[in-house]
């Protein structure tokens, strides 16, 4: 069994058959889905999702490039949220300096307010960083030496030095389709030194499906493509892949309750 620990399915995308979506990827193995919230505002969507699926939990927070469009967030309420109790985590928050479009300063100031809410609710910020990994580094180290929190870097495009400082940190890394894509070597080299119990596989649909389904919109049920190369690239076969993979994600995401309590 996978676990696609990062989708959207409150997109528009989807709305025309989630129900076929989430029966597509429960036919090919995919167990469970995350559907991450990126608007704080829309937090009553995500959950009827969840609410809808016995299989599907959500995430609640601002995604960095919608930072500027929401009011800002306070850790009250952001742990409020989050006592749902389908809510297994917090984000997506983080940097995104690639688009730029929030105010730097405001995006940093609402990754540390998720941090904050990480470390008082004991649930997993997932983060969201691109184009930024000094800041996100240096964030990530300061925020650490306030107290401990759980986190995971999703669909990780960023440098093996970043991949590095998250291990170090104790956070986990989760690989997207890109990795599949043909001119993304270098990041398949990254794959290669991040600790096998470390690392996570998502989709982030409905955006970038992998091989064989590039330029498609992307579901969870696609999580399998990634996942077999990944195996490949760690040379394991792809029942183990998808064994320790979901083992790592119940161990992060440890509000979910154990996968025979699932139904």
């Amino acid at each position: 069994m996978l676990i696609d620990t990062h989708c959207h399915l409150d997109f528009p995308d989807f709305a025309p058959e989630q129900a076929e979506v989430v029966a597509r990827a429960k036919a090919r193995g995919v167990g469970r889905m995350i559907t991450i919230s990126t608007h704080l505002s829309r937090f009553d969507r995500v959950k009827a999702i969840a609410e809808a699926y016995p299989d599907v939990f959500f995430t609640v927070g601002t995604h960095p490039l919608h930072a500027h469009e929401e009011a800002e967030p306070t850790v009250e309420e952001i742990v409020a949220l989050a006592q749902h109790p389908k809510c297994v985590g917090l984000g997506e928050a983080g940097l995104d300096y690639f688009h730029d479009q929030a105010p730097r300063a405001l995006s940093q100031r609402v990754f540390r307010t998720h941090v904050a809410a990480a470390r008082e609710t004991g649930l997993p910020l997932v983060i969201h960083t691109r184009d930024a990994d000094d800041d996100c580094a240096a964030i990530l180290r300061e925020e650490m030496g306030k107290g401990a929190f759980t986190a995971l870097l999703h669909c990780f495009t960023s440098s093996r030095a970043l991949a590095e400082t998250a291990v170090d940190l104790g956070l986990y890394i989760s690989f997207s389709g890109v990795v599949t894509f043909k001119n993304s070597a270098e990041l398949r080299e990254t794959v290669k030194v991040v600790p096998l119990e470390r690392m996570l596989v998502e989709t982030d649909a409905p955006f970038l499906a992998p091989v064989p389904h590039r330029g498609k919109r992307n579901e969870p049920a696609f999580v399998v493509d990634t996942a077999r190369l990944l195996a490949e690239i760690k040379g394991v076969s792809e029942e183990e892949l998808a064994r320790v993979t979901t083992e790592n994600a119940l161990r992060l995401f440890s509000k979910m309750p154990p996968l025979e309590a699932a139904a």
